[in-house]
């Protein structure tokens, strides 16, 4: 049987459910998201060369802080349609290699939140994952700020709503003063209770460093004590996303998601 006739196997189908929402994975990810985790590295190189030879992945190269390459995958118009979802190209050609470009950097960041949610298990009882929205507009014409991702945990206390910032140090504290307004503005005009049938949120930044995250605090303060919570991508990919890593807009007391 020739690449182009591979028979789609369920664990193919999950990597591609998942790429609709992620739109890259490298190979961890993609292990993490079908079980195989436990599955030898070469093997798992070979399953996804031959999803790439199918037509059903798109990849590509991204460099890494040891100045080593690694590959990354994207859906395929032919992966797509077993999706049922839109087909959301990667504006490259396949097999480049690419370089420090924003989008990228951040879309495999907001992945590293999503990963923790939708793949790993909870080390906290009575808790789970309701749904994750990515968002190709913004929440509302009064509130026009487009979150990098929301999602709701099942908890004992209830429904838990959250919206995720996942900084990378690229936008300036003016900017950050105005998504803090407009998240407020959008708590306070109850939309929020309309759209997402809760009465409350939170808003939780991820930073790329404690000094980066500093400098937002410090920018939140000036406007409000609640909603926001504080934490690093390194902390959260160490300790996971429900560990005692986060902070409040004033305090160093540390406190765990739920």
């Amino acid at each position: 049987m020739n690449g182009n006739n591979r028979i789609v196997m369920d664990c193919d189908r999950q990597l591609f459910f998942a790429l609709a929402e992620m739109r890259l994975v490298d190979r961890e990810q993609a292990a993490l998201i079908t079980g195989r985790q436990g599955v030898s590295v070469s093997t798992t190189n070979a399953w996804l060369s031959k999803l790439v030879k199918a037509g059903f992945l798109r990849r590509y190269f991204i460099a890494t802080e040891k100045r080593g390459i690694k590959a990354l995958y994207g859906l395929s118009p032919k992966s797509a349609l077993i999706t049922g979802r839109r087909f959301q190209p990667i504006q490259r050609p396949e097999n480049s290699v690419l370089t420090s470009e924003p989008f990228i950097l951040h879309q495999m960041a907001v992945n590293h939140i999503y990963v923790q949610l939708r793949f790993k298990i909870f080390s906290t009882p009575g808790i789970s994952l309701i749904r994750w929205q990515s968002f190709q507009k913004v929440l509302s014409e009064n509130s026009p700020i487009k979150p990098d991702g929301y999602f709701e945990l099942e908890t004992p206390e209830g429904i838990k709503s959250m919206f995720c910032e996942v900084d990378r140090g690229t936008e300036s504290q003016k900017v950050w003063s105005k998504k803090v307004e407009l998240y407020i503005r959008y708590a306070a005009s109850g939309e929020f209770e309309i759209e997402f049938k809760n009465k409350q949120f939170r808003v939780l930044v991820i930073a790329q460093s404690q000094r980066r995250l500093e400098e937002i605090r410090k920018t939140v303060q000036a406007q409000t004590q609640k909603i926001f919570w504080f934490s690093t991508l390194s902390e959260i990919n160490g300790e996971g996303l429900f560990a005692s890593i986060w902070t409040r807009p004033e305090g160093s007391e540390r406190f765990p998601l739920i």
